[in-house]
């Protein structure tokens, strides 16, 4: 079935929903004059989004008629990673495309590797064709675990999947923990709601590393070292017990595992959690007896806390914690990590795993394409990667050990597809560039990982210039491949209506653009979580069988602080406030916002080093070295520096950003990225 781009009235809004990957998932009204977009806004009739948009989602139309946006295919005239292209036509392009990867595909499909994430975070651009076309080809898989794979396994181990609270019930708590967030920068609509609670009383905590903009507007910031996060939670769970700030019937009758928690939490008093964690024992025992004796509580916690080894039993402790105290009980209480679970997509629908046939190609992870790309063929890892194909990603800025990567996908003998708005730093040793639509010009739809509203995407305007949609892309490849299957040739319209099917109603996502899940309000007041057992799980059966510790526990990070003289200071690198990971980081408006790469330093460990503010440093440890501008502030604990993100690469002083240093290790569950894992020095450029 296919509907007109817009089949509202001249200059009223086109309905839309923000791509992005943020929890908020907004939802649009785009202006259109003259087939030309002049204004991107929140749509005051959707609840979550209630009018408002970020600084970088307002800015899209600049995105879309920015001046280097990628309008024709290009291919690659000059040597990898030079930039230099000439157009192509289409026909041109699909053609060598589909002759390489078939060629390849004769010896080993396998040799073929997709790599995307969350560039769109919607259904159908994401990878509602592109899955079709890699499992017909018989490519290996890619493990997409860069963001959110520990927490989500942590969840799901603990909660029963990725699930929890719902958000707009913040409003209502009276504690309110930000457990490794800045809700802020990064989950807008959070913090509205979070606000309204404050008015009404509430008590908000920030748990950060960071002294975060959302850290400075908290009655507390509790600046624990980084990958602490379960030393804390342990903590907080001795003091519930010691001080009988426990719903026994709650425990009871809705948990598993609680002896055996009770006797771990009771080898973690306070003040052996302050030494790990690096915080007052005074502000353990208080935040203690306010989660034990405030009700409702809930607490919002991010990804930022399970970005280090112990990332995924980090995520586990925390979300123990309201099942001790009862909090599921009410509406407002418990805790929200992700949303997701609790959508009805029908992934095998759209992503056709059936086109396997009795194929089980191999599975690399994404997190490891440094190391990967540089592996020979062998029995262990199979065969050398031969062509890649990269969409909704830019890996050689935003994957750790970014010299590994570079290396990687410098390789002449590697064919390199890149489909994109601009030239990124990946699209830079493309063979092949296809010029790919922006929301504004595809359908799409889209669940959320904030909330639990499902949400469509209409085209306000033709593509520019000759941009296609992911999924028009992946057909007409499909096509030149001779995958004749009838999937095939499902239009994005189709696509859209495929991902639901009749768990959502879809002439309600035309007439308004959204529609809320029907949910219980308090979903777990009696238990009936969606583990194995029905309870919340304290203690894993799932993960004992898997030879792991089936009890959350504190784990040491990797690179633990203090434990390395060469390499004193602990590093994490949050994102920049007005970049989406590496997206938006070329508009311009927003790039004058944000100034240049930074590294936040504290006055303690600025001194002796002879660190001014203001000037150059050279941050380095045995991966690599990253130079940047310092910033003598606050808002860095001692002993830990704050290595804000994602610049392209291109755009750094030396041509590198942050991930020159971070390393490809991985975290407990979830085989996670562990980003905020890693021990730096720091030194005064001359």
């Amino acid at each position: 079935m296919h509907l007109p781009i817009n089949t509202n009235e001249p200059h009223s809004p086109v309905r839309g929903a923000c791509p992005h990957d943020c929890p908020d998932t907004c939802a649009l009204l785009t202006t259109v004059d003259n087939g030309r977009a002049i204004r991107v806004q929140g749509n005051p009739g959707h609840r979550h989004t209630d009018g408002a948009l970020c600084t970088k989602v307002s800015r899209y139309p600049e995105r879309t008629y920015h001046p280097e946006r990628i309008l024709t295919p290009l291919r690659r005239t000059g040597p990898k990673g030079s930039g230099r292209f000439e157009p192509v036509d289409w026909e041109t392009a699909l053609d060598e495309i589909a002759a390489r990867l078939g060629a390849i595909a004769a010896r080993d499909p396998e040799a073929i590797l997709p790599y995307s994430y969350a560039g769109t975070m919607g259904l159908v651009q994401s990878e509602g064709m592109a899955a079709r076309f890699f499992h017909r080809l018989g490519a290996s898989l890619l493990d997409r675990t860069i963001c959110a794979t520990a927490g989500g396994e942590a969840m799901t181990h603990t909660l029963g999947g990725k699930i929890g609270m719902k958000v707009e019930h913040f409003a209502e708590s009276r504690l309110i923990l930000i457990w490794g967030s800045n809700s802020i920068a990064s989950n807008l609509h959070f913090w509205r709601l979070a606000q309204q609670a404050k008015r009404n009383g509430a008590r908000l905590v920030c748990v950060d590393p960071r002294r975060t903009e959302t850290a400075d507007k908290c009655h507390e910031h509790i600046a624990l070292r980084p990958g602490t996060d379960a030393a804390l939670a342990l903590a907080l769970m001795h003091e519930l017990i010691v001080h009988d700030w426990l719903d026994h019937d709650y425990i009871a009758r809705h948990t598993l595992g609680w002896p055996a928690l009770r006797e771990r939490a009771l080898q973690w008093p306070p003040a052996r959690a302050a030494g790990v964690c690096g915080v007052p024992v005074e502000q353990i025992e208080r935040l203690a007896r306010d989660w034990g004796t405030t009700a409702p509580a809930a607490i919002r916690v991010n990804y930022g806390v399970q970005r280090v080894r112990g990332g995924g039993n980090a995520v586990r402790a925390i979300a123990c914690l309201p099942a001790l105290t009862g909090a599921w009980r009410h509406r407002a209480g418990g805790v929200l990590l992700s949303s997701s679970g609790h959508f009805p997509v029908r992934r095998a629908a759209l992503h056709r795993p059936d086109l396997l046939a009795d194929r089980t190609p191999r599975t690399i992870n994404m997190v490891t394409i440094g190391d990967d790309l540089l592996r020979e063929t062998s029995p262990g890892f199979g065969p050398r990667i031969e062509a890649l194909v990269v969409y909704n990603s830019n890996p050689v800025a935003v994957a750790p050990e970014s010299a590994k990567v570079v290396r990687g996908f410098a390789r002449e003998d590697l064919f390199t597809v890149v489909l994109e708005h601009f030239q990124t730093d990946t699209a830079d040793y493309a063979d092949l560039i296809l010029p790919a639509t922006t929301q504004l010009e595809h359908w799409d739809i889209h669940a959320s990982y904030g909330h639990t509203d499902v949400l469509l995407n209409r085209p306000a305007i033709e593509p520019r210039g000759q941009a296609r949609s992911n999924a028009a892309i992946f057909r007409a490849l499909a096509a030149r491949m001779g995958f004749d299957e009838p999937c095939f040739r499902d239009d994005d319209l189709t696509l859209c209506r495929t991902a639901f099917g009749d768990e959502v109603d879809f002439d309600l996502l035309l007439a308004q653009g959204f529609a809320t899940l029907d949910l219980p309000e308090a979903p777990f007041a009696e238990g009936g979580f969606p583990t194995p057992s029905g309870k919340c799980e304290f203690f894993s059966e799932r993960l004992a069988r898997q030879g792991l510790d089936g009890l959350p526990d504190h784990l040491p990070n990797h690179e633990p602080a203090g434990t390395d003289p060469r390499h004193p200071l602990a590093m994490i690198s949050p994102p920049a406030r007005n970049f989406l990971n590496s997206s938006f980081v070329n508009v311009k408006s927003l790039r004058d916002i944000e100034g240049e790469p930074l590294l936040e330093i504290h006055a303690s460990d600025a001194e002796p080093r002879g660190i001014q503010d203001g000037r150059m440093v050279r941050v380095f440890n045995a991966r690599g070295e990253y130079r940047c501008k310092a910033r003598v502030s606050e808002r860095a604990r001692p002993g830990v520096v704050n290595g804000l993100g994602i610049w392209w690469r291109k755009l750094g002083p030396d041509g590198t950003n942050v991930n020159e240093l971070t390393s490809q290790r991985l975290t407990d569950l979830g085989r996670g990225p562990v980003f905020y894992d890693c021990l730096v020095e720091v030194a005064a450029c001359p």
